[in-house]
Protein backbone atom coordinates (compact mmCIF):
# COMPACT_ATOMS: atom_id res chain seq x y z
CA UNK A 1 0.00 0.00 0.00
CA UNK A 2 0.95 3.48 -1.02
CA UNK A 3 1.49 6.30 1.96
CA UNK A 4 1.30 8.87 -0.26
CA UNK A 5 -1.04 11.88 1.03
CA UNK A 6 -2.57 9.32 3.71
CA UNK A 7 -2.79 11.55 6.46
CA UNK A 8 -1.33 10.34 9.44
CA UNK A 9 -1.78 11.71 13.38
CA UNK A 10 0.65 11.07 15.50
CA UNK A 11 0.83 12.15 19.55
CA UNK A 12 3.64 12.50 20.94
CA UNK A 13 5.61 12.98 17.58
CA UNK A 14 7.97 15.68 18.61
CA UNK A 15 11.10 12.96 19.18
CA UNK A 16 11.73 10.10 20.00
CA UNK A 17 9.55 7.22 18.65
CA UNK A 18 6.77 9.25 17.57
CA UNK A 19 9.12 11.43 15.63
CA UNK A 20 10.68 8.40 13.95
CA UNK A 21 7.56 7.17 12.74
CA UNK A 22 7.06 10.42 11.34
CA UNK A 23 9.81 10.66 9.75
CA UNK A 24 9.37 6.77 8.06
CA UNK A 25 6.42 7.58 7.01
CA UNK A 26 7.18 11.12 5.60
CA UNK A 27 9.71 9.42 3.56
CA UNK A 28 7.10 7.26 1.94
CA UNK A 29 4.74 10.79 1.13
CA UNK A 30 2.71 10.65 3.79
CA UNK A 31 0.94 13.76 5.54
CA UNK A 32 1.96 13.62 9.22
CA UNK A 33 0.18 15.24 11.99
CA UNK A 34 2.16 16.27 15.05
CA UNK A 35 0.05 16.25 18.18
CA UNK A 36 2.37 17.39 20.73
CA UNK A 37 2.82 20.19 23.75
CA UNK A 38 6.39 21.07 22.96
CA UNK A 39 5.96 24.30 21.00
CA UNK A 40 9.54 26.03 23.14
CA UNK A 41 12.55 23.87 23.56
CA UNK A 42 13.37 21.69 26.76
CA UNK A 43 17.19 21.50 27.03
CA UNK A 44 16.98 18.46 28.40
CA UNK A 45 14.56 16.69 25.89
CA UNK A 46 15.36 18.66 22.48
CA UNK A 47 12.95 19.35 19.67
CA UNK A 48 9.36 21.03 19.18
CA UNK A 49 6.44 20.30 17.46
CA UNK A 50 7.63 22.94 14.55
CA UNK A 51 11.43 22.02 14.20
CA UNK A 52 9.96 17.97 14.18
CA UNK A 53 7.18 19.46 10.89
CA UNK A 54 10.52 20.79 9.73
CA UNK A 55 12.09 17.58 9.16
CA UNK A 56 8.99 15.56 8.40
CA UNK A 57 8.69 18.19 5.30
CA UNK A 58 12.22 17.98 4.52
CA UNK A 59 11.82 13.96 4.23
CA UNK A 60 9.73 14.42 1.53
CA UNK A 61 6.36 14.60 3.34
CA UNK A 62 3.79 16.97 4.62
CA UNK A 63 3.39 18.46 7.81
CA UNK A 64 1.09 19.99 10.40
CA UNK A 65 2.23 20.76 13.90
CA UNK A 66 -0.53 21.24 16.74
CA UNK A 67 0.06 21.93 20.05
CA UNK A 68 -1.88 19.26 22.04
CA UNK A 69 -1.95 18.37 25.30
CA UNK A 70 -3.92 15.35 25.65
CA UNK A 71 -5.33 15.27 29.04
CA UNK A 72 -7.64 18.00 27.54
CA UNK A 73 -10.30 17.04 25.40
CA UNK A 74 -11.42 20.42 23.71
CA UNK A 75 -7.70 20.54 22.41
CA UNK A 76 -7.74 16.86 21.16
CA UNK A 77 -10.97 18.14 19.64
CA UNK A 78 -8.60 21.04 17.90
CA UNK A 79 -5.96 18.92 16.18
CA UNK A 80 -8.68 16.91 14.40
CA UNK A 81 -10.09 19.50 13.11
CA UNK A 82 -7.36 21.16 12.09
CA UNK A 83 -6.28 18.51 10.58
CA UNK A 84 -9.30 17.45 8.75
CA UNK A 85 -8.98 20.90 7.46
CA UNK A 86 -5.39 20.47 6.07
CA UNK A 87 -5.33 17.16 4.65
CA UNK A 88 -9.49 16.27 4.24
CA UNK A 89 -9.46 13.40 6.77
CA UNK A 90 -7.64 11.06 8.98
CA UNK A 91 -6.13 7.92 7.27
CA UNK A 92 -3.89 6.80 10.58
CA UNK A 93 -3.53 7.45 13.91
CA UNK A 94 -0.50 6.52 16.32
CA UNK A 95 -0.96 6.28 19.88
CA UNK A 96 2.42 7.00 21.13
CA UNK A 97 1.88 9.87 23.31
CA UNK A 98 2.49 8.48 27.27
CA UNK A 99 3.91 9.04 30.77
CA UNK A 100 6.05 6.76 32.71
CA UNK A 101 6.94 6.08 36.51
CA UNK A 102 8.38 3.51 37.66
CA UNK A 103 8.04 3.67 41.22
CA UNK A 104 5.86 1.22 43.55
CA UNK A 105 3.15 1.48 45.36
CA UNK A 106 3.52 3.42 47.82
CA UNK A 107 6.17 5.88 46.33
CA UNK A 108 3.78 6.19 43.58
CA UNK A 109 2.71 9.96 44.11
CA UNK A 110 -1.05 10.62 43.31
CA UNK A 111 -0.30 13.51 40.51
CA UNK A 112 1.73 10.81 39.03
CA UNK A 113 -0.81 7.75 39.07
CA UNK A 114 -3.09 10.69 37.54
CA UNK A 115 -1.13 11.69 35.10
CA UNK A 116 -0.23 8.42 33.35
CA UNK A 117 -3.63 7.41 34.04
CA UNK A 118 -4.75 11.00 32.50
CA UNK A 119 -2.40 10.23 28.94
CA UNK A 120 -2.18 6.46 28.65
CA UNK A 121 -5.81 5.31 28.62
CA UNK A 122 -7.74 8.38 28.96
CA UNK A 123 -5.66 10.37 26.65
CA UNK A 124 -5.67 7.38 24.04
CA UNK A 125 -9.22 6.54 24.52
CA UNK A 126 -10.40 9.92 23.53
CA UNK A 127 -7.84 11.03 21.00
CA UNK A 128 -8.88 7.67 18.64
CA UNK A 129 -12.67 8.33 19.48
CA UNK A 130 -12.90 11.98 18.39
CA UNK A 131 -10.51 10.19 15.13
CA UNK A 132 -13.06 7.58 14.18
CA UNK A 133 -15.61 9.19 12.27
CA UNK A 134 -12.88 10.27 10.06
CA UNK A 135 -11.25 6.75 10.18
CA UNK A 136 -14.12 5.30 8.62
CA UNK A 137 -14.04 7.24 5.62
CA UNK A 138 -10.14 6.55 5.35
CA UNK A 139 -8.36 4.27 3.25
CA UNK A 140 -7.09 0.97 4.17
CA UNK A 141 -7.24 3.24 7.88
CA UNK A 142 -5.04 1.72 11.01
CA UNK A 143 -4.67 2.71 14.56
CA UNK A 144 -1.60 1.96 16.01
CA UNK A 145 -0.63 2.12 19.96
CA UNK A 146 2.41 1.88 21.66
CA UNK A 147 1.60 -0.56 24.32
CA UNK A 148 2.98 -3.97 25.26
CA UNK A 149 1.65 -7.55 25.25
CA UNK A 150 -0.95 -8.47 27.85
CA UNK A 151 0.94 -11.34 30.55
CA UNK A 152 -1.01 -10.98 34.03
CA UNK A 153 2.04 -13.23 35.63
CA UNK A 154 2.73 -11.17 39.01
CA UNK A 155 6.21 -10.59 37.61
CA UNK A 156 5.14 -7.72 35.22
CA UNK A 157 3.31 -6.01 37.97
CA UNK A 158 5.71 -6.18 41.05
CA UNK A 159 7.34 -2.53 41.64
CA UNK A 160 5.30 -0.35 39.13
CA UNK A 161 2.09 -1.21 39.59
CA UNK A 162 0.57 2.33 38.54
CA UNK A 163 2.61 2.07 34.95
CA UNK A 164 1.58 -1.80 34.37
CA UNK A 165 -1.99 -1.09 34.47
CA UNK A 166 -2.37 2.29 32.81
CA UNK A 167 0.11 0.41 29.85
CA UNK A 168 -2.20 -3.06 29.94
CA UNK A 169 -5.33 -0.74 29.68
CA UNK A 170 -4.03 0.98 26.35
CA UNK A 171 -3.63 -2.61 24.89
CA UNK A 172 -6.56 -4.19 26.32
CA UNK A 173 -8.13 -1.10 24.28
CA UNK A 174 -6.66 -2.18 21.28
CA UNK A 175 -8.02 -5.80 21.70
CA UNK A 176 -11.65 -4.03 22.01
CA UNK A 177 -11.35 -1.49 19.52
CA UNK A 178 -10.15 -4.57 16.39
CA UNK A 179 -13.22 -6.19 17.50
CA UNK A 180 -15.79 -3.24 17.54
CA UNK A 181 -14.06 -1.80 14.39
CA UNK A 182 -13.84 -4.82 12.45
CA UNK A 183 -17.06 -3.92 10.31
CA UNK A 184 -15.74 -0.33 9.62
CA UNK A 185 -12.49 -1.87 8.23
CA UNK A 186 -10.65 -0.26 11.23
CA UNK A 187 -7.39 -2.32 12.26
CA UNK A 188 -6.16 -1.45 15.76
CA UNK A 189 -3.49 -2.75 16.54
CA UNK A 190 -0.21 -2.47 19.04
CA UNK A 191 3.49 -2.42 18.71
CA UNK A 192 6.23 -2.99 21.32
CA UNK A 193 10.07 -2.89 21.46
CA UNK A 194 11.90 -6.57 22.33
CA UNK A 195 14.70 -4.29 23.63
CA UNK A 196 14.69 -0.89 25.54
CA UNK A 197 14.84 2.31 22.84
CA UNK A 198 16.94 4.86 23.25
CA UNK A 199 14.54 8.36 24.27
CA UNK A 200 14.24 10.70 26.65
CA UNK A 201 12.66 9.20 29.06
CA UNK A 202 15.56 6.47 28.84
CA UNK A 203 18.60 8.64 29.27
CA UNK A 204 16.72 11.26 31.76
CA UNK A 205 14.48 9.03 33.91
CA UNK A 206 15.09 5.40 33.64
CA UNK A 207 19.09 4.62 33.47
CA UNK A 208 20.89 7.39 31.84
CA UNK A 209 22.92 7.13 29.37
CA UNK A 210 24.40 3.50 30.21
CA UNK A 211 21.36 2.02 29.53
CA UNK A 212 21.03 4.03 26.25
CA UNK A 213 23.81 2.54 25.43
CA UNK A 214 22.39 -0.75 25.62
CA UNK A 215 19.35 0.06 23.70
CA UNK A 216 18.30 -0.07 20.11
CA UNK A 217 17.24 3.35 18.52
CA UNK A 218 13.48 4.43 17.58
CA UNK A 219 13.75 3.51 14.01
CA UNK A 220 13.26 -0.23 14.61
CA UNK A 221 10.16 0.56 16.34
CA UNK A 222 9.77 3.19 13.11
CA UNK A 223 9.91 0.16 10.61
CA UNK A 224 8.33 -2.11 12.18
CA UNK A 225 4.89 0.43 12.33
CA UNK A 226 5.60 0.96 8.53
CA UNK A 227 5.13 -2.65 8.02
CA UNK A 228 2.02 -2.94 9.88
CA UNK A 229 0.55 -0.02 8.49
CA UNK A 230 1.10 -1.13 4.80
CA UNK A 231 -1.10 -4.06 5.81
CA UNK A 232 -4.76 -4.19 4.93
CA UNK A 233 -6.93 -3.35 7.91
CA UNK A 234 -9.38 -6.63 7.54
CA UNK A 235 -6.46 -8.76 7.66
CA UNK A 236 -4.12 -7.20 10.41
CA UNK A 237 -5.75 -6.61 13.04
CA UNK A 238 -6.42 -7.51 16.64
CA UNK A 239 -2.30 -7.88 17.36
CA UNK A 240 0.13 -6.79 20.38
CA UNK A 241 3.25 -6.94 18.50
CA UNK A 242 7.33 -7.06 19.11
CA UNK A 243 9.17 -4.87 17.08
CA UNK A 244 11.52 -7.70 16.54
CA UNK A 245 8.62 -10.00 15.08
CA UNK A 246 7.56 -7.87 12.55
CA UNK A 247 10.95 -7.53 11.19
CA UNK A 248 11.67 -10.93 11.64
CA UNK A 249 8.25 -11.69 9.15
CA UNK A 250 9.09 -9.19 6.70
CA UNK A 251 12.67 -11.05 6.16
CA UNK A 252 14.48 -8.76 8.09
CA UNK A 253 16.85 -10.96 10.61
CA UNK A 254 19.80 -9.24 10.80
CA UNK A 255 19.25 -5.94 13.59
CA UNK A 256 22.41 -5.02 14.18
CA UNK A 257 21.67 -1.69 12.19
CA UNK A 258 19.90 -0.25 14.99
CA UNK A 259 22.35 -0.92 18.04
CA UNK A 260 23.32 2.60 19.25
CA UNK A 261 26.69 0.83 19.88
CA UNK A 262 27.28 -1.56 17.75
CA UNK A 263 28.16 -5.34 19.58
CA UNK A 264 27.01 -3.98 22.38
CA UNK A 265 24.74 -6.03 25.14
CA UNK A 266 21.12 -5.42 24.27
CA UNK A 267 19.07 -4.77 27.46
CA UNK A 268 15.67 -6.69 27.52
CA UNK A 269 12.29 -3.58 27.63
CA UNK A 270 10.26 -3.63 30.83
CA UNK A 271 7.49 -5.99 29.45
CA UNK A 272 9.48 -8.60 28.27
CA UNK A 273 11.23 -11.10 29.17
Amino acid sequence: MSFANKTVLITGATRGIGKAIGLRLAREGANIVIAAKSVEENPKLGGTIFSAAAEMEAAGGKALAVACDIRFEEQIQQVVTKAVEQFGGIDMLINNASAISLTDTEKTEVKRFDLMHDINVRGTFLMTKACIPFLRKGGNSHILTLSPPIDLQSKWLKGHVAYTMSKYNMSMMTLGWAAEFKEAGIAANSLWPRTTIDTAAVRNLLGGQALANMSRTPEILADAAYYILRKPAATCTGNLFIDEAVLASEGITDLSGYSVVPGAQLFNDLFVG
